[in-house]
């Protein structure tokens, strides 16, 4: 274990959108996606809510893949790096709680001890939430909300007001993502937890693709992997180059051959180090030298 001063990077925000039905949880993603990558043909929207992606076409021309009734966790990985393959910045994830409830059906059927039989759903729900987190991609997840009704003083009536309670998924999924969005029957936003500190304290707003810019000035704002680079290109040492290395773990693989070439170039002594051998010859001229040799 080693020591290392902290640094911001440059990131592809894991963003989450958690709210009851009729909330806008889609509508407001594409708005956030649109405003990460300002391209709607850059945007893939994998459906897993019957078709409810083609509802905002009017929007822009964005890709849709649907799953087809098919929600387990390898299918959500296999249709994030068909999405990663054909080069889209943002991917909508709409929604994984259906990924949740495939699990637990899942669960649910198998023979033998309720608790022994989590460590056959623990690991392909762990690989799915890793597939995201690793993305090369601006994620945007939905989940839904379990909803119940409360009673609400408007104009001096009690009034029954649906609210969200908590999200289909997994307890403690939140901590995976930097931002989780909270969205209310009003289509108003409010930050239950935000790494970026754009949110938090906030009150309640309507999501626009403004708010996709500025997550994305968040994420830009950092070392890139081209500042890196030239790095890696300027060091002249072996303890230079390991100090970079051990600074951005989490670039290993992209920065990999970067690495190894600056380090067999390091390694290999340059020509122009090494020291000319030159011997003198020296001429005398004039006939005292001429002499001199027919002397010798």
């Amino acid at each position: 274990m080693e020591l290392r001063k902290s640094s911001k990077k440059q990131a592809k925000i894991k963003l989450a959108l958690q709210g009851c039905a009729g909330s806008g949880k889609t509508y407001s993603a594409l708005l956030l996606a649109f405003g990460l990558c300002n391209d709607w043909s850059k945007i893939a929207v994998i459906d897993s809510e019957n078709g409810s992606a083609d509802l905002y076409a009017h929007l822009g021309q964005y890709n849709v893949l649907p799953l087809q009734d098919n929600f387990t966790p390898e299918t959500y990985v296999e249709a994030i790096k068909v999405c990663e393959d054909a080069g889209m910045e943002v991917i909508i994830i709409d929604s994984i709680s259906q990924c949740w409830d495939n699990l637990l059906e899942y669960h649910a059927n198998l023979p033998g001890n309720s608790f022994t039989n989590w460590q056959k759903i623990t690991p392909r729900m762990n690989q799915f939430m890793q597939t995201i987190l690793q993305s090369g991609s601006h994620i945007i997840c939905t989940m839904r909300c379990k909803q119940d009704y409360v009673l609400s003083e408007k104009n001096g009536k009690m009034v029954p007001e649906k609210v969200g309670l908590k999200a289909v998924m997994r307890d403690g999924v939140d901590y995976e993502f930097t931002i989780v969005l909270d969205i209310n029957m009003k289509h108003q936003a409010l930050a239950s937890k935000d790494r970026t500190s754009l949110f938090i304290g906030k009150p309640e707003f309507v999501i626009t693709p403004e708010t996709g810019k500025a997550i994305l000035d968040w994420c830009n704002d950092g070392v890139g992997v081209d500042a890196i680079k030239q790095r890696i290109q300027q060091v002249k040492t072996i303890e230079e180059l390991t100090a970079i290395y051990q600074q951005y773990p989490e670039w290993y693989q992209q920065l990999s051959t970067d690495f190894s070439q600056r380090k067999a170039q390091l390694q290999t002594p340059q020509r122009d180090s090494q020291p000319i051998s030159y011997t003198p010859n020296f001429v005398q001229y004039g006939s005292n030298a001429v002499a001199a040799r027919q002397g010798s």
